[in-house]
């Protein structure tokens, strides 16, 4: 094969991996290219919620500065101090970028603008242009791309990280670019790269109830695959979200903010969608006023959280969970009619003061809706759901995984050097995080990365016979036969053979099964330490499993078929859903207990969370110790390691005007301190 060279490399194409090669070619680095499925095909172009929220420094209104800021993304624990006030001290610059390239953020006739309160949000610092923030990111960066002339190929998957090993001393590996098919040819590349920016998303194919678009599916596992350390996998974050099917796949959308904030219906029904619909929520709450009441507070207490269910909002998504998972019935938000013994009156202050500052005081739902968001309206009309005539479908799903990728200061991998985790694959945000700072943080991560290997990084340093043996090496592991024979001759008892229950599509079904029942708000020690032992043993077998591979007419390459393709994708997500699980049983087996979007349930032992609610889900308190360690997990020959690493805090920089300036001027700025305990590895 041909080796292809290209300076940086961008492995993905949504709103971090978009900025991240305009910041490059802004910082004077050329030679970018961008490799993607489509840039059509990832989350951030292709998700959203009723009012999509980008959260920032506030810009009027309360006081803030950047260490206040950095301080709230630290109050759910378990966080970065150090990567908090970065993505804090960034977020004005990274936002502002995007007003200049024309994100329609919205100002006043004065040129401020306003911000709103969401989740875990103190101050008023969120900020949106509707449902569709994310898209208007993309769509814009998309346009600086071209106007910037940065390459992109389209159609490609990355299927392997190739890595040297790193002569520094300092890391574990280096790595020098990946392989990866085209799948307009069939055929496999080889990219040589002297940096590799990975921003592949979340973990969006490893469940079943999930608000990931389908045409996302993530690519951790490729650098879990090579040993790059990640923290805080099983900080998840779960919330409400419409399912809507459609000819193509699923239309998926979180029904966060306005949604909830003009007090919808909950239904449930049999399994035909129309049969025995009762209106469930009332049992939950000691008044219809209360469930009102929280019914609004879901629009900006979103996220399942295990701090709000005595007698909180939360308690609404284990109600809809328990519907739709024990009970086997279908979840709908009614926006037709008011909740039984509605009374505008009887509603807390909060809810009646902003409803009347919003002029949406009209019933029902559907009015007060279209008086506060017409879009999202236009946006479910857009795929088949008129709310004035219909419910709308929903369910408890995965939506963010705060954890990822270890990365340091400024962003490249704490273990695989000249590897650049940005985005949702870096887990930079601890348990919990204010709704919106994701966006932020894809950002800043972006200028980061690129300012870092503008400055630090530009001189190629890569040696040529030893990329190519290492490239040599990872071409054989896919076209060296396995050890064993895969599918053994057996059926199932529902008459399959075994080789129809290994097809890639069974077993992505398989490793999203176990991820939504096992990996999901409610957590148990028992059912996880069988979750992880039938999660290696998928992936052993995966290993072991022959790829569909054929060779040119003339025998001098192979040819991928999209089984092979998808089978090979199989093996990263498997991988990452074996570490997950195997993470959150480290956890609860720690003694961490309850915290963030988890429910850890033990029901001898546990507190009861509702009379209406099984009485089995007894839950453990949590445990605060652990708020101020992170949880690091690695890949190694004999499986994965966990440990506990104590948290960075918040750092006191020094402020002084003349010593940053020389700092800034000798590129002192750029050398990471080697005793960080965010760089322990």
């Amino acid at each position: 094969m041909q080796i292809q060279q290209v300076h940086t490399l961008v492995l993905g194409s949504g709103a971090a991996g978009l900025a991240a090669a305009v910041r490059l070619r802004a910082e004077g680095v050329d030679d970018v290219l961008v490799l993607t499925e489509g840039l059509n095909a990832g989350t951030s172009i292709n998700t959203g919620s009723d009012k999509q929220t980008y959260y920032k420094l506030g810009l009027t209104g309360e006081p803030d500065s950047s260490r206040d800021l950095a301080a709230t993304y630290l109050t759910g624990g378990s966080a970065n101090g150090e990567l908090a006030l970065v993505e804090a001290a960034g977020s004005a610059r990274a936002f502002f970028n995007l007003v200049n390239l024309g994100v329609p953020f919205p100002h006043d006739r004065y040129g401020v603008y306003p911000g709103y309160k969401t989740d875990h949000d103190p101050k008023r610092r969120a900020s949106s242009c509707g449902p569709f923030t994310s898209r208007e990111m993309c769509l814009a960066l998309i346009r600086e791309l071209n106007r910037c002339a940065v390459p992109v190929l389209e159609n490609r998957v990355a299927v392997r990280l190739v890595t040297v090993p790193d002569t520094t001393g300092k890391y574990d590996k280096r790595c020098c670019g990946l392989l990866a098919i085209d799948r307009s040819t069939g055929r496999m590349e080889a990219w040589q790269a002297e940096n590799v920016i990975f921003a592949v998303g979340g973990p969006g194919g490893l469940y079943r109830d999930s608000v990931y678009p389908q045409v996302h599916t993530g690519a951790i596992g490729l650098a879990l695959a090579i040993g790059a350390a990640a923290n805080s996998l099983p900080e998840s974050q779960f919330g409400l979200a419409a399912i809507v099917p459609e000819s193509n796949g699923e239309f998926r959308w979180n029904v966060s903010g306005t949604c909830m904030q003009v007090l919808p219906r909950f239904i449930s029904t049999d399994a035909d969608g129309c049969s025995h619909p009762r209106e469930f929520l009332r049992s939950m709450f000691e008044s219809p006023a209360a469930m009102n009441s929280l019914i609004f507070l879901k629009g900006y207490q979103w996220p399942f959280d295990v701090r709000k269910i005595s007698g909180g909002s939360s308690l609404i998504d284990l109600a809809v969970h328990y519907e739709k998972t024990i009970l086997g019935r279908r979840v709908f938000l009614d926006f037709r009619h008011d909740t039984s013994e509605f009374d505008f009156a009887l509603l807390d202050q909060e809810a009646k003061d902003y409803l009347q500052k919003s002029q949406a005081i009209q019933g029902p739902p559907f009015a007060r809706l279209e008086k506060m968001n017409p879009q999202v309206l236009d946006l479910y009309r857009q795929h088949g759901v008129d709310l004035a005539r219909q419910p709308l479908e929903i369910a408890l799903c995965a939506q963010h995984n705060n954890g990822g990728l270890a990365g340091n200061l400024w962003y490249e991998s704490v273990n695989i050097s000249h590897l650049f985790p940005i985005g949702e694959v870096n887990g930079s945000h601890g348990v919990a995080r204010p709704g919106g700072s994701a966006l932020n943080a894809g950002q800043v991560g972006a200028f980061r990365a690129a300012e870092y290997i503008a400055h630090h990084t530009y001189k190629e340093t890569l040696n040529s016979e030893q990329v190519k043996q290492a490239f040599g090496e990872a071409v054989a592991e896919f076209i060296t036969p396995p050890p064993s024979e895969s599918f053994p001759t057996d059926t199932d008892r529902t008459g399959a053979s075994a080789k129809e229950r290994y097809h890639w599509q069974s077993q992505r079904h398989a490793l999203q099964e176990r991820m939504t029942r096992y990996a999901t708000v409610l957590r148990n020690q028992n059912d996880l330490e069988r979750a992880v032992d039938s999660a290696r043993n998928q992936y052993k077998k995966m290993t072991h499993s022959s790829l569909t591979l054929t060779k040119t007419d003339d025998g001098s390459d192979f040819l991928w078929s999209e089984e092979a393709v998808e089978s090979v994708r199989n093996r990263q997500l498997c991988l990452a859903h074996w570490l997950y699980l195997d993470a959150i049983l480290f956890q609860v087996r720690s003694g961490t207990a309850s915290r963030g979007s988890a429910l850890v349930i033990d029901k001898s032992r546990g507190i009861k969370i509702a009379d209406a609610l099984p009485e089995q889900w007894r839950y453990l308190p949590e445990n605060e110790s652990f708020r101020s360690r992170i949880l690091r997990t690695v890949l190694e020959q004999n499986g994965p390691r966990h440990q506990w690493l104590p948290a960075p805090e918040l750092p006191s920089s020094d402020d002084w005007f003349e010593n940053i300036w020389r700092d800034y001027r000798t590129e002192k700025i750029f050398i990471v301190p080697e005793k960080s305990n965010h760089c322990d590895r």
